[in-house]
């Protein structure tokens, strides 16, 4: 079992940066694959990005040069900048194990003027 504990979210002007945060804990060491996705109301749940044992990463096309992605231990974060309105939605964590895949619970960002 992992849980996962995500943090971070809110709301920015558009241009503005947020960073968020998951927390890992549990039998982390069988994580191969950590992601973000995200949900805007509305639309079906997108990949955002990846980042894989070894440090390798995937990212969607409409967050690529904006949205890095990045792991220390068993702490993922996203680094959003040059947010825009488009960006609002849920974001949620994601972790790919041995024993199966695990979600966060979600946190909202908004972008707004």
């Amino acid at each position: 079992q992992v849980q996962l504990v995500e943090s971070g979210g809110g709301l920015v002007q558009p241009g503005g940066s947020l960073r968020l945060s998951c927390a890992a804990s549990g039998s982390i060491f069988s994580i191969y694959t950590m992601g973000w996705y995200r949900q805007a109301p509305g639309k079906q749940r997108e990949l955002v990005a990846l980042i894989h044992t070894g440090g390798s990463t995937n990212y969607a096309d409409a967050v690529k040069g904006r949205l890095t992605i990045s792991r220390d231990k068993n702490t993922m974060y996203l680094q959003m900048n040059s947010l825009k309105p488009e960006d609002t939605a849920v974001y949620y964590c994601n972790v790919r194990t041995s024993f199966g895949e695990y979600w966060g619970q979600g946190t909202q960002v908004t972008v707004s003027s």
